[in-house]
């Protein structure tokens, strides 16, 4: 039997254990394709909670079209109201933006630092979720960077069907990387690999994230994850093996993109799965643990499964 050498052994299982793991915890994920309107109170007194736990960085909502995604079209009140100071508090807030119009109006508020925009490698679903081509993305991404370079704001372009589609359309790492290195030639280094619709295997996690460390080494990469009970746990394997520094997840696993199946959301990663993998790889995580329950004990209140409509 063939015996690994100690390179070998380090190229496999990296050491990680003193790297700075970033979680953006995704509020706006689990709540925007909720069928009953979550009240904006309920939203509010959540997402305070969840900034009590001191995540890095926390995805509250986003920047559409209310009739598109009626469930976000409190975003800006959400923002005005919470109690959130940008320059003492150490969490970060996201939002997403569907294009140059909405990115406008995100970027006016100083307490958002970063916003983040849905470029889809298929073709397919790039139409379904934004009504743009690829093409189209490319140039809103170069727009969104002059927002945001004019506004002090960070971008974040998430590759969404990073893993494959339910379309039938071909998956191939090149292919990724092909368009990864398109946005970033454009000016954009924060890019987050998203598994949309939970066609990910450790596989293809394993094989893309390498390639894109490799041929991409100068984007801050992270992975958004779809999953079920059974492979969250192989998934974050693999991705931890590629050297993955920065996780999305929602507490409860609630949640999914409402424009990528016709029949069902597929969960998010839990937070809590997330958390107790990286307990396993003896990660040290500045967070308050009471906060995170308290946050945990509201989930029924937000998700109610017979709440009354507005």
């Amino acid at each position: 039997m063939h015996k690994s050498s100690q390179k070998e052994k380090d190229l496999r299982q990296p050491n990680n254990y003193n790297r700075k793991i970033c979680i953006v915890e995704c509020p706006r994920d689990a709540m925007q394709g909720w069928k009953t309107w979550i009240p904006t109170t309920i939203k509010r007194t959540y997402i305070e909670k969840l900034l009590q736990v001191g995540f890095p960085i926390l995805d509250m909502g986003s920047f559409v079209s209310p009739r598109a995604v009626p469930q976000m079209r409190d975003t800006a009140d959400l923002i005005n109201q919470i109690n959130y100071d940008p320059h003492t508090h150490p969490t970060r807030l996201l939002v997403i933006v569907a294009n140059e119009k909405y990115a406008r109006e995100a970027a006016h508020y100083d307490a958002i630092t970063y916003l983040g925009f849905s470029f889809s490698v298929s073709e397919t679903f790039m139409w379904r979720n934004l009504r743009m081509t690829r093409k189209e993305g490319l140039r809103q991404i170069e727009k969104l960077l002059q927002i945001c370079h004019s506004h002090n704001k960070q971008l974040v372009v998430y590759l969404s069907m990073a893993f494959g589609n339910p379309y039938g359309e071909p998956w191939q790492p090149d292919e990724i990387i092909h368009w990864g290195r398109q946005i970033y030639e454009l000016g954009a280094t924060i890019h987050v690999l998203a598994d949309t619709t939970a066609q990910a295997t450790p596989q293809r996690i394993l094989q893309l994230c390498t390639q894109y460390t490799r041929e991409l080494p100068d984007i801050h990469w992270g992975i958004h994850l779809h999953t079920t009970p059974s492979n969250w746990k192989d998934h974050l394997e693999a991705a931890w093996q590629a050297g993955c520094l920065r996780y999305d997840s929602a507490l409860g696993g609630y949640g999914g993109c409402p424009f990528a199946q016709d029949d069902h959301l597929v969960s998010n990663l839990p937070t809590e799965a997330l958390l107790s993998f990286l307990n396993e790889k003896g990660v040290s995580l500045n967070l308050n643990w009471k906060a995170l329950e308290e946050a945990r004990r509201y989930l029924p209140t937000v998700f109610q499964t017979n709440p009354t409509q507005p």
